[in-house]
Parts: structure tokens; C-alpha cells; sequence
């Protein structure tokens, strides 16, 4: 069926009063031992955002201006899949496919959907104009939840390319972060004739073995960044990729858990200066965390990593089509302009930059949307 339908995302009084009476009975942990965040996100902080939570954040407002771009369903290999599909005004405006990635969601576009796809009242120029093209992953948002395994980056990466086609966009470029970076790779490796070019804020490209005896300071740090996060960021992975069940139980259950399991990595991720409201708002904070609460997506968004690690999903192959990648310092993983050539044969932008992190487009959009207007140029 290649339907394409209308879908505004609606919650009931029901659902927001189960939310409030959960958090009014959030039972707390003890206090951390550590005057920082070295064991997780501080107890103090977490009840300030339950208390805000529960009594001052206004969901029906934060949804309506979710609700300001228009969103769609479409049935992609047997799952429904939320997306929002924004269309510019311009009349050469290039369709553009974005992709999060976890703990994120489309919550993080929000401040560049405006630039991107009207760029004239933005700093831009009318050849700067996108289509934009916003899905959910499956398992994510108000997408389907797979019922059975199979729902990997592949899988993903070839739905998404049957979206774009089903829109009408026989050629596209694509973006993606995260996860998002990660499918966004796959669709180029796949390289099924439709998409022109991608960019990445996370470029998978392992370091070069000839490389390591004439180390630049950069590839230093890239290596340094890839040894914290396996010494001391990555047992969330670890959970979700191999017992992504057994967590769900918790974030199902608890509000104040999701919201936990979820800001300590925008914390960590970002470039916030010790604090996540540094860069994004309470209420950003919590419209994300709600696009995992509401549709009690705790367990089935984890099972990304269960699918992905341990198979192929995460192979290097080499991809033939432009890329481009804009690095920023708190990124994840980050990889130098000379191991970035090993794997992406046509690479016509490659930028470091000074400011933000993981979640670039949520952090620092006028930044993320200078970076995809230069890289794009390269690939008319």
C-alpha cells in the first residue's frame, strides 16, 4: 500500500493525567556520593525537572507548535511510518531527507526547518532551499514498533530511500546524526541511484594503521574521544544492545527513569558547559523526552542497538557518492580529513568546528544550517 496519510500527533486527557499522577509518585533514589555528575544525572537536578514537569510544563502548547509542520503516515515493509514532510516555496528548492538518531528525535530539527527551507528571510539565498523530509525510526516517536527482528540499518536505510520515491523525490540528498548518521551512510553505500549526496555530523571511518605513527593533534583527540566513551560512556549501549526487554520494564514505568535515561546524555553529549540547559531549554529537554514517553517508545528505540550491534550494520564499506561531514568538538565519534578519504571516495567538504556537540542542529542551528548550506553547494 502506498498510501500517504495526514497524521497530527493527538494525546488525550488520559494519557497526561496517567503522566502527572506517575510523576507525583516518583519514588526517589538516594543522593549521589560525588559533588558532579560522575554517577549520572544529580538527584537535585532530576527533581527540579519532575517538579516542572508535573506542575508548569504545558504539553498541549509544546504540541501545537509540533504540530505547526505538517506529518504523515505512510506503510514502509509493513510498519507505519511517522514523518513530517515540509515543503519550501522556492521553486528549485532540492529535496532533503534528516534523520535523528537515540536518545533524539525529530523535537531537534525544530529550529532549522524556518532556514532551511526558506532561506531568503533567513541569511540565505533562494538556491539555498530544501524540501525537507523528517522521519521518525521505527520503534521511535509515533512510528510503528517492528514486532519482530529485522528492523536494522539496512532495512531502515531502504525504506527510507522508498519513502523519498513514494514523495515523489526521485533524487535527494540526505543528512543524519547519530543513528541518523548512520543510516544516512547505509543509504549512500546501497547507492540505489536516488540519493545525490550525503552529509553526516557522526562520519564512521576508523582510523588509517599508516597513520598512526604521524598523529596530528586532531586525530589525538579523535582517539582520545573513542577511548572515554568506551572507558566511561558507553554502558548505556552495552544495556540496550544486549538487553534492550529487561530496560524497557523501568522506562515504561516511570517517567522520571525515561527523563533520566535520557538527559544524561544530552548532558554528556552536548556542548552545554557543565549543564543542559546552558544550550536547549527545560521544555526542549522534556518535548524529546516526551516523544519517547507518550508512546512508550523506552524498549522498542533501544532495540536499534540490539539489531545493529553484533551484525554487519556497523561494517566500513566504502561509499562512492559526495559526502561531506561537519565535525563538532563534543561530537562522539570523530575522525580526521585523511582516515575520512580511506572510506569516502568523494569527499567535497570536510569541516572542524569550534562550538557545540552531539546534537548540532538542537544546539547550534545557525552553525548546523551555514554547515549544509556549504556542503550542499558542492553537490549541485
Amino acid at each position: 500500500m502506498n498510501t500517504v496519510s495526514p497524521y497530527i500527533i493527538e494525546t488525550s486527557d488520559q494519557e497526561l493525567a496517567d503522566l502527572k499522577l506517575r510523576l507525583a509518585m516518583t519514588r526517589w533514589p538516594d543522593k549521589e556520593t560525588p559533588a558532579d555528575w560522575s554517577q549520572g544525572i544529580p538527584l537535585a537536578y532530576m527533581k527540579e525537572l519532575k517538579d516542572y514537569w508535573e506542575s508548569e510544563y504545558d504539553w498541549p502548547a509544546r504540541l501545537a507548535k509540533i504540530n505547526q509542520w505538517p506529518g504523515y503516515k505512510t506503510e514502509l515493509q509493513g510498519l507505519n511510518i511517522h514523518f513530517q514532510h515540509i515543503s519550501s516555496n522556492e521553486a528549485n528548492a532540492r529535496p532533503l531527507l534528516m534523520t535523528h538518531g537515540w536518545p533524539g528525535s525529530i523535537i531537534e530539527f525544530q529550529k532549522v526547518i524556518g532556514p532551511l527551507t526558506d532561506p531568503v528571510n533567513h541569511g540565505g539565498k533562494a538556491e539555498d532551499a530544501f524540501h525537507l523530509v523528517l522521519p521518525s525510526l521505527p520503534g521511535f516517536g509515533f512510528s510503528d514498533k517492528p514486532r519482530e527482528p529485522g528492523w536494522g540499518i539496512d532495512k531502515i536505510a531502504a525504506a527510507w530511500d522508498e519513502l523519498m520515491v513514494r514523495l515523489g523525490y526521485s533524487h535527494y540528498l540526505a543528512q543524519g546524526g547519530d543513528w541518523g548518521s548512520i543510516v544516512t551512510t547505509a543509504i549512500a553505500v546501497q547507492n540505489l541511484g536516488h540519493c545525490q549526496g550525503i552529509h553526516v555530523t557522526m562520519p564512521m571511518a576508523a582510523p588509517d594503521p599508516d597513520t598512526m605513527s604521524d598523529l596530528s593533534e586532531f586525530e589525538q583527540e579523535c582517539l582520545a574521544a573513542y577511548q572515554f566513551y568506551q572507558d566511561s560512556d558507553s554502558g548505556y549501549s552495552k544495556q540496550q544492545s544486549t538487553r534492550p526487554q529487561t530496560l524497557g520494564y523501568g522506562l515504561a514505568d516511570s517517567p522520571t527513569g525515561q527523563a533520566g535515561w535520557i538527559i544524561e546524555k544530552f548532558y554528556q553529549w552536548m556542548d552545554c558547559q557543565g549543564h543542559p540547559e546552558n544550550i536547549v531549554t527545560r521544555d526542549e529537554l522534556l518535548d524529546n523526552v516526551m516523544m519517547y514517553w507518550l508512546p512508550d517508545a523506552g524498549a522498542s528505540s533501544a532495540r536499534i542497538y540490539w539489531e545493529s550491534f553484533g551484525s554487519n550494520s556497523l561494517d566500513q564499506p566504502a561509499v562512492e557518492i559526495p559526502f561531506g561531514t561537519s565535525i563538532f568538538p563534543k561530537e562522539i565519534f570523530k575522525t580526521s580529513e585523511r582516515w575520512a578519504k580511506k572510506r569516502f571516495k568523494q569527499l567535497v567538504y570536510f569541516n572542524v568546528l569550534s562550538e557545540g556537540g552531539h546534537f548540532a542542529a538542537f544546539e547550534q542551528p545557525v552553525t548546523f544550517v551555514t554547515e549544509l548550506r556549504n556542503c550542499f553547494a558542492q553537490m549541485r
